[in-house]
């Protein structure tokens, strides 16, 4: 049994089979005994890898994030902990994470939905045609994909002096975003050409499944080479402004940076204590307060920006 044990890819498995058994009804004390048979050696990479695979194999991501409590009750953590790593890609809400997670379900998409379509379409079945065109219009969700990369992503490969490569991908992009909703317009016909809009779906689905490729082997490797912690961060809030394609992230990103300094500042926060006026160097009970503004040699009055009197010193008696 060690040496399966051992092996990353049985390992991998029965994590899985682990967190869908939870999925499934079992109680954490139930699946906690043959976890710990497989806990040592268990990183934190594999951990994700292993939410990514059962949202690619189509368990909905509002699932997924239920579990998350429980993940972190059979890892002894929380799920900050168990989800720290170095490979952004594997990092959920990590925008390069979104990318990819994104494509698995644009290609999801097209093996589940458009591919039966247009398998029926050559059997010159027509009713899928209404099918068809709803399976269109969520593929063309793929502008949001796209206007995330090239208004977020994009300005900072220029900033960079990376110019070449965002100019051709987003003509490319223009390209896909045409021809699905040329495939639309086809499909919305009332005398439809089988023949053209078959051919058509195809086209545009190789040239997405091209996308994905030059994203995910050109763009997206790139852009983690190039841009900074801050600069995901900026691209991971302006995300939702737009919108996401297919899927959206199941928990906010925060860079270990921010991590460390929220806990230093909570660390370095004192207790308010409840009748205290606080001050950046001090503070004071409000008789303490009073008693030696009213002590000061001199009378001190307070008048607001619309020349109201707020308070005055009753000076020494």
């Amino acid at each position: 049994m060690s040496e399966y044990i051992n092996n990353r890819e049985y390992r991998q498995k029965v994590l899985k089979e682990l967190i869908l058994e939870l999925h499934d009804g079992k109680s954490v004390d139930e699946v906690k005994e043959r976890f710990g048979k497989l806990i040592e050696g268990v990183s934190a990479t594999e951990i994700s890898a292993m939410e990514t695979a059962l949202i690619n194999e189509g368990m909905p991501v509002s699932e997924v994030q239920r579990l998350c409590d429980v993940h972190a009750a059979v890892f002894d953590g929380s799920i900050e902990q168990i989800h720290q790593t170095d490979d952004p890609g594997a990092i959920l809400g990590h925008p390069i994470n979104t990318f990819k997670l994104e494509n698995r379900a644009i290609e999801r998409h097209i093996r589940k939905k458009l591919n039966p379509n247009i398998a029926e379409l050559k059997n010159n079945n027509t009713d899928v045609i209404g099918d068809l065109k709803l399976n269109l219009l969520e593929l063309y969700e793929i502008d949001k994909h796209y206007s995330r990369k090239e208004n977020l992503v994009f300005p900072y490969l220029e900033k960079y002096g990376i110019t070449a490569p965002p100019k051709v991908m987003w003509g490319v992009d223009d390209e896909i975003r045409n021809d699905i909703k040329e495939c639309i317009a086809i499909a919305s016909n009332d005398n439809i050409d089988i023949k053209e809009l078959v051919a058509k779906l195809e086209a545009a689905i190789i040239r997405v499944e091209e996308m994905i490729s030059k994203e995910e082997n050109i763009l997206l490797p790139m852009a983690q080479e190039t841009l900074v912690e801050d600069e995901w961060l900026k691209i991971a809030r302006e995300s939702e402004e737009i919108g996401y394609c297919l899927f959206k992230p199941i928990r906010e990103w925060v860079p270990v940076h921010l991590k460390a300094v929220d806990s230093t500042v909570k660390a370095s926060e004192e207790p308010t204590i409840e009748g205290l006026i606080n001050f950046e160097t001090g503070s004071f009970k409000l008789e303490e307060l009073e008693s030696m503004l009213n002590a000061m040699p001199v009378d001190i009055t307070f008048v607001d920006k619309d020349g109201k009197v707020k308070y005055f010193s009753e000076g020494r008696e």
